[in-house]
């Protein structure tokens, strides 16, 4: 089974070379890494069509910075593999866990599948608790509207079929990305697992973006994208 990695950026000189690296190291044979630069401005794009560039199969450039879903929704289509999965930029999430992401769908149990950085996965940095509490009631809200059970909504670690992926249209350009897609999978009638998997969050002070804005957003796309915004 062929794996797709999505990688979005904004701004991620310190760390890109280190996630392509692990990326690479992970321990699926047969993959592509699809990087979406989103119009960084502090050196990440000369670093990526200096050293990265022969790394990788494909890198997009936007011309102007539009979000990590906007991000997305440019790696999605160039995507060609079995299954597709969202890796950050930022080395909160493990590529040495892409065998527990593709394992439902290689078993032919699931279409999607959420890595879940609160079932008692691989080991976790203590970070921000209110980070964890907004998330917890971010996924509450969006269980109440999908009906379905989920723990963590907002990971990053979502991986899908292609077809799956393709034939969903995405529109949040943003963080709003996560509650979106998981209404419109959700409405699709997929298949839906969660695997535990480890987590290494970043402080602000090491580039961390998602802000409370972005909070309040997610409850806005929670509530469009599963009572008036149904196509």
């Amino acid at each position: 089974m062929k794996l797709s990695i999505v990688i979005p950026c904004y701004n991620e000189k310190d760390t890109i070379e280190s996630i392509i690296e692990a990326v690479k190291a992970s321990p699926v044979a047969d993959k592509e890494i699809v990087v979406v630069d989103d119009f960084s401005t502090d050196g990440t794009r000369d670093i990526l069509k200096e050293k990265i560039t022969p790394l990788v199969d494909k890198i997009v450039y936007h011309e102007v910075n539009q979000g990590k879903g906007a991000a997305l929704r440019t790696g999605f289509q160039h995507v060609t593999g079995d299954v597709v999965v969202v890796q950050d930029a930022d080395l909160e999430y493990d590529p040495q866990e892409y065998p527990l992401l593709m394992g439902p769908v290689e078993s032919n149990k699931a279409d999607v599948v959420f890595g879940s950085r609160f079932m008692g996965g691989g080991p976790h940095r203590v970070v921000y608790f209110w980070h964890m509490m907004g998330n917890r009631f971010l996924t509450l809200l969006s269980n109440m509207f999908t009906n379905i059970n989920l723990t963590d909504m907002e990971t990053c670690y979502k991986l899908f079929r292609r077809e799956v992926i393709q034939g969903i249209t995405i529109e949040e350009n943003r963080f709003g990305f996560e509650p979106e897609i998981t209404a419109k999978v959700s409405r699709g009638g997929y298949r839906v697992y969660e695997v535990g998997i480890s987590y290494y969050g970043r402080t602000y002070e090491e580039g961390k973006k998602i802000g409370w804005r972005d909070g309040v957003r997610a409850i806005y796309a929670i509530i469009k994208y599963n009572t008036w915004k149904r196509s």
